[in-house]
């Protein structure tokens, strides 16, 4: 699939995420352990965050928010941008594919929960690359993948929608964010037996530990 069809179908079930049916602490708890790793705030500067793939929900923006972080959202769907603008009117939300769009800055942290597995298989290289590169010194990325050894890309149904699943591996993803100047600080299979994995990963330039 597209990234163009990706964003059709989440137009279609946008509701969901901000709906009562969806639980609003999913990936909490992981990005509160990420969290723990950011360098202090500059003085006089605030810090700045990200969530790639925001959705409609707004939980990690409104976590960051309250962990005191300046927030931008991006988003490839217009109606969880729509969404999610309502829910902050705000932040700053951004409309646009993550495989082409240029960073406008750089961040202290950045989540991409649940998003990048969605993107081609062939660009995810590049996303990471490109949300590794945009962190500050010390700034963390935090971002879930399909914990598989090897790459594999899927069609799967979605609310009756299809929905594009891809993943380079674990081997492969170590690689790249090696190369890319991160170290990765944690990772971890967090609803085994399903292989759901996230990563934590901080940019080089300083080191915290939990």
């Amino acid at each position: 699939m597209t990234s163009r069809q990706t964003a059709e179908t989440y137009d279609k079930i946008a509701t969901f995420w901000s709906g009562e049916e969806f639980c609003r602490t999913n990936g909490i708890a992981q990005h509160r352990r990420a969290l723990r790793f950011v360098a202090g705030a500059k003085e006089e500067m605030a810090r700045r965050a990200l969530d790639a793939g925001c959705g409609s929900s707004g939980r990690m923006v409104e976590l960051l928010l309250a962990e005191g972080f300046e927030v931008e959202g991006l988003d490839v769907s217009a109606e969880m941008v729509r969404l999610a603008r309502e829910r902050h009117p705000g932040v700053m939300f951004h409309l646009a594919d993550i495989c082409t769009w240029e960073l406008p800055q750089r961040y202290d942290f950045i989540s991409a929960w649940d998003s990048i597995w969605h993107a081609p298989l062939a660009e995810h290289e590049g996303i990471l690359h490109k949300l590794c590169g945009g962190l500050n010194p010390g700034g963390v990325l935090i971002f879930t993948c399909g914990g598989l050894d090897a790459p594999e890309e899927r069609c799967n149904d979605l609310m009756g929608e299809p929905l594009y699943h891809a993943t380079l591996g674990l081997p492969r993803l170590l690689e790249i964010v090696a190369r890319a100047g991160c170290i990765c600080r944690h990772l971890e299979y967090d609803q085994h037996p399903e292989l759901h994995m996230y990563f934590i990963v901080q940019k080089s330039g300083e080191c915290h530990s939990e």
